[in-house]
């Protein structure tokens, strides 16, 4: 029987296996942040033991950074000594950083890819959920605790469990208007935040093929939403014309080698999976969230489910929610006001991302009543908007593209939304008090997102387009 292809990169990185116990698996690449990073060094530090091999692991700042005046010093008192722990340790023991004021500093899982570190075939992971961002390019790639990042500091392995395996296959053609980020807020829909638990998720279909990299980055971001170890898609030739020419991408004839080696990386057609799902791409619509966790998402057009339609023993925790984002059952979304709008985060602050947003807000204006944070996802995205222009459009619809940072996508820095307020996110959770204490958070995609921005409300973007 065939192999798929979780199971192929898998069982070529493990290390020992036996009868019984987690696999050892080799780990390629260790990307590293400031937030989960500082214990694990610290314990390397109590054991005498160095990063055994620095040269497989990459650190930047994200987590706890500003998004305006990066040249000054961070005012947050304990952003402040994250960011400088980081600082220190990746100096002390060897490690490349990307900090700020560096040309390639951004959200760990934007400047992977756009500096050609993460490629096909490899496993990667980080001391942050949405590793799984990684598997676009056909990567094993994956969130881990504290502890496991010292352990990968100090013997480049991990103790892992096998995962099991799922296929998500979309088909068919997207209507005008709806994108990435709304197909993945509508297969967690259907599945659950925790429908995909226990798995590693392969998502294939002629509407995945169709995507940008930067679309497939967003699909692989939110698996973890649904519950899932990571996500990954086969790597193709819009896979291959990505990475060519990046900065550490393979180069000349490691260039043809790594190549020959990617183009077999797919799963075999008498390959099995765990669980096979399929979804037909003209049943998403734009897609937003009304509740507490991405798995209480809908068509822009529908109505939130009421609490008596939900399993009984899941009402009340259902209708906490409802309770917390200020809602009705049965209510509609359409209309509604909003405070702020965030497009940004590891999901959607991409230049493609921005892009999008630039061409629809071109010759429009933001509405009075809501606050706009643009926030790029790396220095490179930041520096690729102004030369083509889009710092300008944003200007003049009265909006400003500010510095790289996790921002508003957590309340870990100084950019959080007020209590109450309702916020229209690119972001990838809607849990209570992410945004900020008592902050109403509201996913969609970041045209869902710039129509808030010009309207002031939730509107179906298939209307404006």
């Amino acid at each position: 029987m065939g192999k798929t292809l979780v199971e192929k990169i898998w069982d070529a990185h493990v290390v020992k296996r036996e009868e019984g116990f987690p696999d050892i698996l080799y780990i390629d690449t260790h990307l590293i942040h400031e937030v989960t990073s500082p214990q694990a060094f610290d314990g390397l530090r109590k054991r005498g033991l160095p990063v055994l091999r620095p040269s497989q692991t990459v650190a930047t700042a994200d987590h706890n950074v500003p998004t305006l005046n990066q040249h000054l010093p961070i005012k947050e008192e304990l952003s402040r000594y994250q960011v400088d722990m980081l600082t220190r340790n990746t100096a002390e023991f060897g490690v490349e950083l990307y900090g700020l004021g560096h040309p390639y500093q951004g959200i760990v899982h934007v400047i992977g890819p756009e500096l050609g570190i993460t490629q096909p075939g490899k496993t990667m992971v980080c001391g942050d959920s949405h590793t799984s961002t990684h598997g676009a390019f056909g990567a094993i790639a994956f969130g881990i605790g504290t502890s496991q990042v010292e352990q990968v500091f100090a013997t480049q392995c991990l103790l892992q469990q096998k995962p099991k395996t799922m296929k998500i296959e979309v088909n068919g053609a997207l209507a005008a208007g709806v994108g990435a980020k709304d197909i993945i807020l509508y297969i967690i829909s259907k599945i659950s935040a925790a429908g995909g638990t226990g798995y590693f998720v392969e998502y294939a279909g002629s509407a995945i093929r169709a995507l940008s990299m930067e679309g497939r980055m967003t699909i692989c971001n939110m698996s973890i939403e649904m519950g899932a170890r990571g996500g990954l898609i086969a790597p193709d030739q819009t896979t291959f014309d990505y990475m060519e020419g990046r900065e550490f991408a393979p180069k000349g004839e490691d260039w043809d080698k790594a190549l020959a080696y990617w183009k077999t990386l797919y799963s075999d057609e008498d390959a099995a999976f765990d669980a096979v799902l399929e979804y037909d791409a003209a049943d998403i619509q734009p897609m937003i969230t009304y509740g507490t966790n991405p798995g209480m998402g809908i068509g822009i057009t529908e109505h939130i489910p009421t609490t008596t339609s939900q399993p009984e023993s899941e009402r009340p925790s259902y209708q906490k929610a409802i309770d917390y984002m200020g809602f009705e059952d049965g209510e509609s979304v359409l209309g509604k006001n909003v405070d702020y709008v965030f497009i940004g985060s590891c999901t959607n602050s991409r230049i493609e991302d921005l892009r999008e947003v630039a061409a629809f807000v071109q010759g429009r204006q933001k509405a009075e009543n809501v606050e706009v944070w643009i926030v790029p996802g790396s220095k490179q995205v930041e520096a690729q908007a102004k030369e083509e222009g889009i710092d300008k459009i944003f200007e003049q619809a009265g909006f400003a593209l500010r510095e790289p940072g996790c921002s508003a996508c957590l309340g870990m820095n100084e950019d959080k939304i007020p209590a109450g307020k309702y916020c229209v996110s690119t972001s990838n959770r809607n849990f209570e008090g992410r945004q900020g204490p008592n902050a109403r958070t509201m996913l969609a995609s970041p045209l869902t997102a710039a129509a808030a921005a010009v309207t002031g409300k939730i509107v179906d973007i298939r209307q404006l387009i």
